[in-house]
């Protein structure tokens, strides 16, 4: 298994315009580990939705900010019993803004510090922590402008070296950006009395143009946390190369809609890529699989990693670039619907994606079909790879 059967349970606190990361990828990789996720907002309940934002660097003074994916609530606030979890996650973004003016929520993280369970704040959710009087005395770091507020409240400040800097100061886990989710899982999952076996992988991400911002981080920064060597790699580029991403999400019309996503930073060379170093592939969806089905080399690479019988996970329309592969033969899988077709012509067993988070193994094989499925997608590879996670 890739994972004991889940005994925590935890809470994410979120709002309107939380950084579409920072919630999401703690959110789905937790759950992938086999931890139970309530996330809600104040004044709304589960099935509401918030909206996300991009936050990210594009060569100018601060960060831009664009509209990221519409968030569902599971859980609907004024139910939250805090005695109930294990532990309290706060993502940034623009939301920690106005939660900190926000009594109930300063009450509801009150009773997570008083009762000393694990709090894991990043970015702007650390002015959360300072509303609360939570800081005082504590060592946090955060995103670098929230330091001001942060030394008023009275924390022993840690100025980030990185972005991908985390701080732990007994139950307090802070991070500076979503580029620190890596470690800063890991240390939520210490903290919570987890322990992580297997880790010991090397896995390979296939990237391109316009692959699904969910479909490329939540995945990479899941398996990085877990211990995991891993590289993306795309054609034509090399390492510290960035691709643009898709947000799709479903917003009224007939299809997907998209907009503009994170950049995500490659942190490898494509054409000196040395496949035998890796144990798996993922290869995300959105609109990149199209052109990379059509590339001779990305398809060499995809048969080396089926005819080895390495783990090869497929999540969207990624399976695209199986079906191009012709290694579906006989195979039992599933993808986005919409690519229903390539799949079958392929010769493949279809496996109906319903509801739209299911995710299937056939041997080596593990298909998903959107991005909602990141939970059971991430955990059937970790249980082909041998990774578990246990509490």
């Amino acid at each position: 298994m890739a994972h004991s059967q889940a005994k925590k349970t935890v809470l994410m606190v979120l709002g309107d315009y939380a950084e579409d990361y920072e919630v999401m990828v703690p959110f789905q990789a937790l759950q992938a580990y086999g931890v139970s996720v309530d996330a809600v907002c104040p004044g709304k309940k589960a099935g509401d939705v918030c909206r996300t934002a991009v936050h990210q660097h594009c060569g100018h003074q601060t960060y831009s900010e664009s509209r990221g994916h519409n968030f569902t609530l599971n859980a609907t606030f004024d139910k939250i019993d805090a005695s109930k979890y294990s532990g309290l996650i706060i993502p940034g973004g623009r939301s920690p803004e106005y939660l900190a003016m926000n009594a109930s929520v300063l009450d509801l993280v009150s009773k997570f510090s008083d009762a000393v369970k694990p709090i894991a704040s990043i970015c702007y959710g650390q002015l959360i922590l300072a509303a609360a009087g939570l800081l005082k005395g504590r060592r946090c770091t955060s995103y670098p402008p929230v330091k001001p507020a942060l030394v008023y409240a009275g924390s022993q400040w840690v100025e980030p070296e990185t972005m991908s800097a985390c701080v732990v100061d007994k139950n307090l886990i802070t991070g500076a950006s979503y580029e620190a989710h890596p470690e800063f899982i890991q240390l939520f999952i210490k903290a919570l009395g987890g322990t992580i076996t297997g880790s010991d992988n090397r896995i390979l991400f296939l990237c391109g143009d316009y692959m699904e911002d969910y479909e490329v981080m939540v995945p990479f920064q899941s398996l990085q946390a877990l211990g995991c060597h891993v590289d993306a790699v795309c054609p034509n580029k090399v390492a510290g190369d960035k691709c643009p991403t898709a947000i799709h999400d479903f917003e009224g019309d007939q299809t997907y809609s998209e907009k503009p996503g994170h950049d995500f930073t490659l942190t490898a060379n494509f054409e000196e890529v040395d496949l035998s170093e890796y144990n798996a592939l993922v290869i995300p969806g959105g609109r990149a699989p199209e052109y990379l089905a059509l590339n001779e080399k990305v398809i060499a690479l995809v048969k080396h990693f089926m005819e080895m019988g390495k783990p090869v996970a497929s999540i969207c329309h990624g399976q695209q670039i199986l079906s191009a592969a012709d290694v579906l033969k006989g195979r039992r899988c599933t993808a986005y619907p919409a690519v229903k077709l390539n799949v079958v012509l392929a010769g493949a067993k279809w496996l109906e994606p319903s509801p739209i988070d299911r995710c299937f193994t056939d041997g080596n094989l593990v298909t998903g079909a959107a991005w909602p499925g990141h939970p059971e997608f991430v955990s059937q590879l970790m249980e082909l790879l041998g990774i578990e996670v246990s509490f």
